[in-house]
């Protein structure tokens, strides 16, 4: 148990679009370069963390390609900056990272994570949420308020999607009672906050809480923020896929409350 109050995939390529395009109708991006916040006042003590950090922070910039760094920032809209690592080449330089590093504990990972998003380049935070994945079943539900830093940590849809679906989603699979925290993320300020109570149900098919999920959709309905809107859309067509005539009624009857975004992203498919 940890007390700290507090991906993954190629740059530019959101989780629901397999073309690796951003959506057309996607909004300009926030303000150049947002600065990490600094660190919580207690990341855990991890002699693990030391050896992967020291490790990382070598190996990642010496394979770092300035002009391709340039390319990346434009391409994700000035978030963050970037080494130029591409994706292929930085999972093989994550393996190299880890080579002989034990699995971590709930500590090692939440120093790991909140270590590497104190860092300013993308690459850092996406070996974080990468590791978070590959780990989230060694957390306890402790470790909900980690996650929630670091989803509201620089915030843009590469990290925060996959933090979304792969780490809170795994972490409220494992411990349904986090739900009750879901419920109050949904009305959060911070619509990143309020996209991750959306979506943390998307890998979870048949044990999909559908009123739990159409009711958040309808609490956000009425929210202009594109990626709120598209999120209600995203996590509807996802459950879709495992009851479609479910989703077509919610969609058919709250119609005029739903954006025209969010009805033509659950009805993508359909």
């Amino acid at each position: 148990m940890i007390a700290v109050m507090c991906a993954m995939s190629d740059p530019g390529r959101p989780l629901d679009d397999p073309s690796g395009q951003p959506p057309l109708d996607a909004p300009p991006g926030q303000p150049p370069y947002a600065v990490p916040g600094p660190l919580p006042d207690a990341v855990p003590d991890s002699g693990l963390a030391d050896v992967v950090l020291a490790r990382l922070t070598t190996l990642y910039p010496a394979a770092g390609n300035p002009f391709r760094a340039q390319e990346m920032v434009a391409y994700m809209k000035g978030v963050a900056p970037f080494l130029g690592i591409r994706s292929p080449e930085r999972r093989a330089l994550s393996r190299a990272v880890l080579d002989g590093v034990p699995r971590p504990g709930e500590d090692d990972c939440a120093a790991v994570a909140l270590r590497c998003f104190a860092l300013p380049e993308r690459e850092y935070h996406y070996f974080a949420v990468d590791y978070l994945r590959r780990h989230v079943e060694r957390c306890s539900s402790g470790f909900l308020p980690v996650a929630r830093r670091l989803v509201t940590t620089v915030s843009w849809w590469d990290t925060v999607d996959h933090l979304a679906a792969h780490v809170v989603g795994g972490l409220v699979a494992a411990d349904p009672e986090l739900g009750r925290e879901m419920d109050r993320w949904i009305d959060d300020e911070d619509p990143w906050t309020a996209r991750t109570a959306l979506l943390h149900q998307l890998r979870f098919k048949e044990d999909t809480d559908a009123d739990r999920l159409f009711a958040y959709c309808l609490r956000r309905a009425a929210d202009t923020d594109f990626f709120l809107r598209k999120a209600i859309g995203w996590s509807l067509r996802e459950y879709a896929k495992t009851a479609p005539g479910e989703v077509r009624a919610f969609v058919d009857g709250h119609r005029s409350l739903l954006s025209p975004l969010s009805v033509r992203e659950a009805l993508r498919h359909r």
